[in-house]
């Protein structure tokens, strides 16, 4: 049973794709040795839907990017917590129903366990990302054109 709207996470995953794409195209022909360009993570101002701080999908680290991947092709995934409801206890997210939330982990280098990165989707197709394990969130958004 899908839960989220389809063409809303497939948006979402080829504008990583094509905004990782782009970043790595360079007017001064970006060879070896050419510096990457400094990104900001997170917006200061809250401008998505919920209100939240944003990130775009561009700037959630490579393990985000693969999850949001993983999640548009409909798995499998690697923890058996993955897609399981979250039930937004923290109050850190709009309040919706039980069940409007799905949770997977973001592998974190280095860690043994699951870690503290989340991505959580809501039923509608919105998805936020926590590095603290549920302590904040920042909404994701498709990056600009």
């Amino acid at each position: 049973m899908l839960l989220r709207p389809p063409r809303v996470l497939l948006a979402l995953v080829l504008a990583v794709l094509l905004g990782g794409f782009l970043a790595g195209c360079s007017p001064s022909g970006g060879g070896a040795g050419t510096a990457a360009p400094t990104r900001t993570t997170a917006s200061v101002a809250p401008t998505g839907a919920s209100g939240l701080p944003v990130v775009r999908a561009a700037d959630l680290p490579p393990e985000a990017r693969a999850m949001l991947a993983l999640i548009a092709r409909g798995g499998p995934y690697p923890y058996a917590k993955d897609g399981t409801v979250f039930s937004n206890f923290e109050k850190a997210l709009p309040r919706e129903e039980r069940g409007y939330y799905r949770e997977y982990t973001v592998k974190t280098p280095g860690e043994r366990d699951r870690g503290a990165r989340r991505v959580v989707t809501g039923r509608n197709g919105e998805t936020y990302y926590t590095a603290d394990h549920y302590e904040t969130f920042r909404e994701v958004v498709a990056d600009e054109p």
